[in-house]
């Protein structure tokens, strides 16, 4: 399993071996295709209530395999 930022997990167990946000079965690819349609940080954080700001932003810095 790696690990980035902390916030970030790959694990072949979960979702494939998708990046997803702190083992929990969101994937970092989800978040970021909503970022990329526009939506604000805030409107995702509603939706996602298990996910908190600094996720998002990991998200953002990442470079993901």
């Amino acid at each position: 399993m790696e690990q980035i930022f902390g916030r970030i997990t790959i694990d072949p167990a979960v979702l494939g071996g998708k990046p997803t946000f702190r083992h929990k079965r969101i994937a970092v690819e989800t978040i970021l295709e909503f970022l990329a349609a526009g939506e604000s940080t805030e409107e995702i954080l509603k939706q996602f209530p298990s996910l908190e700001d600094a996720d998002i932003r990991a998200a953002q810095l990442a470079r993901l395999p």
